[in-house]
């Protein structure tokens, strides 16, 4: 019964956050009119608009500290609630990354430049990322799960020249020398 219950608080969650992300004018999908699972290039106009794409992947790291961050602060809900939670805070950031001053600071902080916010199936798709980062967390224990976290950051760097460290320094404290770096 509780995993249904959580189940149940999860799909709400989701909804909501996709209602709330339409009431601020993100689209469905991809103004395209396609549909795509995987969408790997960061420098088209597809990026943050189908399913998933290589920021995905920082998505999955989310699903790590909210995992890390419920265990410490919410260590004695079930595993499913400890997951709702998780699914919350990642709904949450999910409407504040792409509210428009989010949007804007994107563009002039980060390598984001043409950056128009996700769509909501791709918010979906980062939901569900968290939601697999959740798991792996919480199946690889603390030592690996630490090791597959840095690992990740590391193929992000070497792949796409961000990852979630690099987002969130540019973000709060862009550097300029990073950015130069960034854009090759």
């Amino acid at each position: 019964m509780r995993r249904v219950a959580a189940a149940v608080a999860m799909a709400v969650i989701v909804i909501g956050a996709a209602i709330v992300l339409r009431s601020e004018g993100r689209l469905w999908n991809c103004a395209c009119g396609q549909i795509y699972l995987w969408a790997g290039d960061i420098w088209s106009a597809h990026n943050s608009q189908h399913l998933l794409d290589p920021y995905a992947f920082t998505h999955v790291l989310h699903g790590f500290l909210f995992f890390w961050l419920a265990s410490l602060v919410a260590a004695r809900l079930w595993p499913a609630w400890q997951l709702t939670l998780t699914v919350l805070l990642e709904a949450i950031w999910e409407v504040i990354e792409n509210l428009e001053f989010s949007i804007e600071r994107y563009r002039t902080a980060t390598i984001s430049v043409g950056y128009q916010g996700d769509t909501i199936l791709n918010s979906f798709g980062d939901i569900l990322a968290c939601v697999l980062g959740f798991w792996l967390a919480r199946y690889l224990g603390v030592r690996l799960a630490i090791m597959v976290f840095f690992l990740t950051e590391l193929v992000l760097l070497v792949w796409i020249r961000d990852s979630l460290l690099l987002n969130i320094i540019m973000l709060v404290y862009p550097v300029e020398a990073i950015l130069r770096w960034q854009l090759g």
